[in-house]
């Protein structure tokens, strides 16, 4: 895992980070334009004009810390786990949730779902159950498409679980690209104009259309990092 890290060109994770933190906001509701939160992400301001809330600023404000620290565990090659999933968790609720970073303590619903979430006292083995699948599913796929299926599949666990009070999507699209970094899978980011696919993938918990969706998505991003990677290349050169 290092080594493909480290073969991702700086400019490239940033495009990652200003696209997630736009993007997944923008699935939960934030109205943040895609140049304003390259102006949050880059310079840490907002531009006056926006119109955003002091929430909306502070949802794509957070990704930056949750990312950063992502990529600090990726570097030390650590398997995702119950307390990464808090950390992340914390990281991108933090200034928004008084009980961030823990675990909800009172029932939760989705809206407009047919099911019903696990309940406070399910959690946590519930989550160490999903994280112990996952790793074991890694650690046995022979192929990228296998590993694609358990992620994405782990993703709507995540999301049925609903382990959190809120700040439940962020954290779900933050570890499922945590662990299609790891494991050496371009980022799926998903666009918020795709939201209501998105959501009835989840809700009917299709993971062959899930896979469809995301198979998609994943190949205008390789195109992307490819770009990226030969814009890298081309600075080199010439400097």
């Amino acid at each position: 895992m290092e080594g493909f890290l480290n073969k991702i060109p700086r400019e490239y994770l940033d495009d990652i980070l200003v696209r997630l933190a736009h993007h997944s906001s923008g699935i939960e509701g934030n109205t943040i334009s895609l140049p304003a939160t390259v102006s949050i992400i880059v310079n840490g301001t907002l531009p006056v004009s926006s119109g955003a809330t002091v929430r909306e600023f502070y949802e794509i404000d957070n990704h930056k810390q949750a990312f950063a620290r992502m990529l600090d565990h990726l570097e030390n090659n650590d398997k995702l786990s119950v307390a990464i999933i808090k950390e992340i968790h914390a990281d991108l609720t933090d200034r928004l949730q008084y009980d961030k970073g823990q675990f909800k303590k009172n029932e939760n619903m989705i809206l407009g779902a047919e099911f019903q979430t696990a309940s406070p006292a399910e959690t946590p083995l519930l989550i160490q159950q999903m994280v112990d699948n996952l790793e074991y599913r890694l650690e046995h796929a022979a192929t990228d498409e296998k590993k694609l299926e358990a992620v994405i599949d782990t993703h709507i666990q995540f999301e049925r679980i609903h382990p959190f009070s809120d700040g439940n999507g962020r954290t779900g699209r933050m570890i499922m690209n945590y662990s299609l970094l790891q494991e050496g899978l371009p980022p799926l980011i998903i666009e918020k104009e795709t939201r209501a696919t998105y959501i009835e993938l989840l809700a009917s918990q299709d993971l062959n259309g899930f896979i469809t969706f995301a198979k998609e998505i994943l190949a205008k991003e390789k195109q992307r990092m490819q770009a990226f990677q030969n814009m890298s290349q081309e600075q080199i050169k010439y400097e």
